[in-house]
């Protein structure tokens, strides 16, 4: 029995005895000791309410309690609202979240937004208020705020009114240490429109519908743009590795490798809540951060292995046609939908597809046949999992409903690739025998805007598929195949490249895809398709052994061979050009030229570019010394309507002659100037050698010397050979062997 403390002695009472400093309490106070700013860290102060009284109080708290569960969880009794001696609310309440995270989203997505009508909330974290609002750093005095007057922005998309009336495009090269635009010239060198050394320290990029051109620096990311290519915005995250912008230019994504980590003086864009996280999402027209997300751990395999990805997967976050949603794949989990712009998890639930390995948006919002509701679509695959077969998903969003799935067996691997207007979508399917000694590719094609989304099954190819595109606002296709294993090797495989296309239909109908044309016995790696479709560059790139770039017309107007006469192709190789060492290819937005370029990034030999049209004659070729990089601006989308669009295509032979006779009036003009140049340089030498004559001559007179040197030494030589003035004549006999024969006699 223990005792009690009326039976303790005296001698076990005797304080002086007993040092309290040698006993060592520190895990008690660690596991037991109050941490207050901790506790601070889960509350809200919600401002910006409406003025209510105790009976009211109940009804406000529960359209309130509405909107604070959208990013957390609290409850009403972790509503404080404060009343005054007036017996109504003083308009703000402390709100109590469940955790500090609950509570940090609250306040970057409930700060600004509307409570009804005629209340906007605004939300900020306690510990903030307690750290900026105490005494001695807010005036007591109230000054109101200066408005500065307004100044006048430049027009964010003046590149597209070119100053000399031809359409121009722009493109930015980065060379050396110096980044520079330029309008294209064709053959004529580039015109320069700003050019500035150090502008980036990796890499630039240019936003989707070109409004901007990014820099990306240690200390992070900025925007320019505008006539004069001043600084727009500026997302200071630290050691940024990679940029990513939303379709409409609304949204980017920032990625580094190293964890974001906020000193303890704090970050002037980020907040303690982003510290440790590798994505950040900002909205571009407020300059500020959305969410930042932390790297996902690679999950583990069936047997508990940890396979890392073969390629690191970028973009990580994948936006909508219409940037309203952005989702990220939780590898071989889920896929999270998030809205924009409060990046609020779609229904507080991610979309459960176990084995998930890729999706990939609709490039385009689809109106699907019989359907008027609004949705956003994406597919989606997983693989075999024991005896569930593998499928691909094509689902509605944001009802979250699978619209159509495919059922597939025996697959090793596949690759979603969307039509860029979303009205087809080909699953290349990898399949692998009973034996998985041979393997086969299957193209899986789903024709998404017609009933039911049927789904139609091109020919088996038993070679390997390598590369596959779409044409872009069409219906046809490019595959490149090798019968050898892919991989790295000393000499690359051959390859073949096939051309498909679709049976013609009556009406508007397409018909079922078939086969054009096989091309043997090819170097070919990659396709780039012209943005406006019709024409395609098939390319050789990285291979120090091949280089070789084949223009190919797929509506050629000349004659049609018998067998293609029921297919929608005509097809026609128009050019073959070579560019040693070529490691990067891409049109013009406007379809008419294409650049290649060797970049100092893979290799250092003859580092340049070249320009061509879109026929394949190389127009203008530049050899520069640590070229890295090259980038056509990206246009807007246009304005005209379809019909608009169609008129012009219908009277374009009108246009062209106005365009050829202007080309020529350029071109003649420009071959006046030249000549009229070399003219006035002319004229000039025989003006300063006139001059330079009548100096020595002047010269010559001073000192003695005749006016003409070299008839004075030819008469003093003609008077040495002949004394007394006689002429003597000179023979000379000359022997020449015109014919030589030789006899052997006996």
């Amino acid at each position: 029995m223990a005792p009690s403390y009326e039976t303790l002695r005296d001698e076990n009472l005797d304080e002086e005895d007993f040092d309290y400093d040698e006993v060592d309490v520190s895990d008690l106070k660690e596991k037991y000791e109050v941490q207050l700013e901790q506790g601070y860290d889960t509350f809200v102060v919600i401002d910006g309410l409406p003025e209510v009284t105790e009976e009211q109080k109940p009804k406000l708290v529960k359209f309130l309690l509405k909107k604070l569960n959208t990013v957390g969880k609290t409850s009403e009794d972790a509503i404080l609202m404060p009343f005054g001696d007036h017996g109504k609310s003083l308009r703000f309440a402390f709100v109590e979240y469940s955790s500090p995270a609950e509570a940090a989203a609250a306040v970057r997505q409930l700060d600004y937004s509307p409570l009804d009508k005629k209340h906007t909330l605004r939300v900020n974290k306690l510990t903030d208020i307690d750290r900026y609002g105490r005494e001695g750093r807010i005036d007591e005095e109230y000054t109101p705020p200066t408005i500065e007057p307004f100044q006048e922005k430049e027009h964010l998309r003046s590149f597209m009114a070119d100053p000399s009336g031809r359409g121009r495009d722009q493109f930015v090269m980065y060379r050396g240490d110096t980044v520079g635009v330029f309008w294209n010239n064709e053959k004529d060198q580039p015109e320069n429109i700003v050019d500035r050394p150090h502008w980036t320290e990796t890499f630039v990029q240019w936003s989707p519908l070109g409004t901007y051109l990014t820099s990306v620096h240690q200390q992070g990311v900025q925007l320019w743009g505008g006539a004069s290519w001043t600084r727009m915005r500026r997302f200071a995250h630290p050691f940024v590795n990679l940029v990513a912008f939303s379709p409409n230019e609304n949204y980017l994504v920032t990625w580094s490798n190293r964890p974001i980590s906020i000193p303890d003086e704090g970050h002037p864009m980020l907040s303690i809540d982003d510290d440790g996280k590798n994505y950040v999402i900002w909205d571009i027209e407020t300059g500020k951060p959305i969410r930042s997300f932390a790297q996902q751990d690679t999950p583990a395999g069936p047997d508990g292995e940890v396979k890392k990805p073969a390629k690191f997967p970028w973009p990580a976050f994948k936006w909508s046609a219409d940037d309203k949603y952005v989702a990220r794949l939780n590898q071989g989990t889920s896929i999270s939908v998030y809205e924009l712009p409060n990046m609020n998890l779609l229904d507080k639930t991610t979309v459960k597809l176990d084995g998930v390995v890729d999706f990939d948006w609709a490039p385009a919002t689809v109106k699907r046949d019989g359907v008027k509701e609004y949705e956003q679509l994406f597919c989606f695959w997983t693989p075999e999992i024991g005896s569930n077969p593998a499928r691909v998903g094509l689902m509605s969003i944001p009802s979250k409903q699978v619209v159509r799935s495919l059922n597939l067996f025996s697959v090793s691997d596949a690759k979603l690739h969307w039509q860029s207007e979303g009205a087809y979508l080909c699953v290349k399917v990898d399949r692998h025998s009973k034996s998985k000694k041979s393997q086969a590719t299957t193209l899986e094609i789903f024709r998404i805007k017609e009933k039911g989304v049927p789904v139609e099954v091109v020919d088996t190819i038993k070679d390997t598929v390598i590369n596959f595109a779409w044409e872009p606002k069409g219906d046809r296709f490019v595959t490149i195949t090798t019968t050898e294993p892919v991989g790295a090797t000393a000499v690359p495989p051959k390859t073949s490249v096939a051309f498909f296309c679709p049976e013609k239909a009556k009406g508007n109908a397409v018909g079922n895809f078939k086969h054009l044309r096989t091309l043997e016995k090819k170097n070919s790696n990659a396709i780039y398709w012209s943005p406006k479709g019709r024409f395609v560059v098939v390319a050789t790139v990285h291979n120090t052994q091949s280089s070789d770039l084949d223009f190919y017309d797929l509506d050629f107007e000349g004659e049609k061979p018998e067998s293609d006469k029921d297919l929608t192709a005509n097809l026609q190789l128009m050019n073959t050009a070579d560019h040693y060492g070529v490691t990067d290819v891409e049109w013009d937005p406007s379809g008419r030229y294409v650049a290649t370029w060797a970049s100092a990034w893979k290799h250092a030999m003859e580092n340049g570019y070249h320009i061509y049209d879109f026929r394949g004659e190389q127009l203008r070729e530049e050899a520069i010394e640590k070229f890295k990089q090259w980038a056509w601006r990206p246009r807007p989308h246009t304005l005209l309507s379809k019909e608009e669009q169609k008129q012009i295509r219908k009277n374009l032979r009108e246009y062209s002659r106005v365009f050829e006779q202007e080309d020529a009036e350029r071109i003649s003009s420009a071959d006046v100037a030249v000549v009229q140049e070399r003219r006035r340089l002319l004229e000039d030498w025989y003006n300063w050698r006139e001059v330079m004559e009548e100096e020595v001559a002047e010269e010559r007179a001073d000192l003695g010397i005749p006016a003409d040197p070299v008839e004075e030494l030819l008469k003093a030589k003609a008077a040495e050979v002949a004394p007394n003035g006689e002429e003597q004549v000179i023979e000379e006999i000359m022997e020449e062997v015109l014919e030589e024969t030789e006899e052997i006699v006996n």
